[in-house]
């Protein structure tokens, strides 16, 4: 049997809820280890930014890691939220008030109004409290930090709100749930869509990646290997939903739901 190879990201703190892990310079992951996605810490020499935030149930551990690198919330500039699911979002309210909140429309049209389902606030019963979107960012807008030039890519899939964030000069790529170390995927939900998703990785694909910071799951510095096992999967994930759908009798299966619709609209009319 082999031997795995050390890893080259060392490990700033260990405790029984998450570690604090240098991704590279100024740049820190603190990965959870209970079911929160991981959060990431980028210092610009102009601004710092979080990157995702996981539960609020996490948030003393998250500030002890920030505090562990000097870096307590009220130095954090500004908060991006990848997309709408709670274990990404959770602790974002805990920096209200002081922080810029951002996100994609689509995530930020979500959390305003506070969709529960899209959100999947039931899977991680989360305190239902109000978490507000400063700013709603675009594909192609640029986040300059001074010395990190993060742009921001729509990479739906996962859900309809994802964004990835790449720093070009230094090969950072922060993926989220759209792509994770050995090309694990993040599975599609609700407004999620798998041939969305394979444009997705084909975009990333196209990247001269160094580092993948993914929202679940260690650091890795094989990015290209990642999204080609990704797309290979995803290929799979797509041809058995057409099997699926093909052994389905749509007949049978739409025909109740039509005839609601038909119904709905007697009433309307009567």
């Amino acid at each position: 049997m082999s031997e795995r190879k050390p890893s080259p990201f060392p490990i700033l703190l260990n405790n029984d809820v998450c570690s604090l892990i240098q991704a590279a310079e100024n740049v820190y992951q603190i990965r959870f280890k209970n079911r929160a996605a991981n959060a990431y810490l980028v210092r610009g020499k102009s601004r710092t930014i979080m990157i995702d935030v996981g539960l609020s149930s996490n948030f003393p551990h998250l500030l002890e890691c920030l505090n562990h690198v000097d870096c307590p919330p009220e130095k954090i500039d500004m908060v991006i939220l990848s997309h709408e699911h709670l274990d990404h979002i959770g602790a974002a309210w805990h920096f209200g008030g002081r922080t810029i909140i951002a996100a994609h429309r689509l995530a930020a049209n979500k959390i305003m109004l506070r969709d529960d389902f899209s959100m999947l606030r039931k899977m991680f019963n989360e305190p239902d409290v109000p978490i507000n979107v400063d700013i709603w960012l675009e594909e192609g807008n640029l986040l300059d930090l001074g010395n990190f030039h993060l742009n921001v890519m729509y990479t739906p899939g996962h859900t309809s709100a994802c964004i990835s964030l790449f720093d070009q000069d230094q090969g950072l790529l922060f993926a989220a749930d759209t792509l994770m170390p050995g090309g694990v995927m993040g599975g599609v939900f609700g407004s999620g869509s798998i041939s969305d998703y394979i444009q997705s990785l084909e975009r990333l694909k196209g990247l001269n990646s160094k580092i993948l910071l993914s929202g679940h799951g260690r650091l890795s510095d094989t990015p290209q290997d990642d999204v080609r096992i990704a797309i290979q999967r995803s290929h799979g994930l797509l041809s058995d939903t057409a099997q699926l759908f093909d052994a389905l009798d749509a007949r049978s299966n739409f025909e109740p739901i039509m005839q609601s619709v038909r119904d709905l609209n007697k009433l309307d009319d009567a």
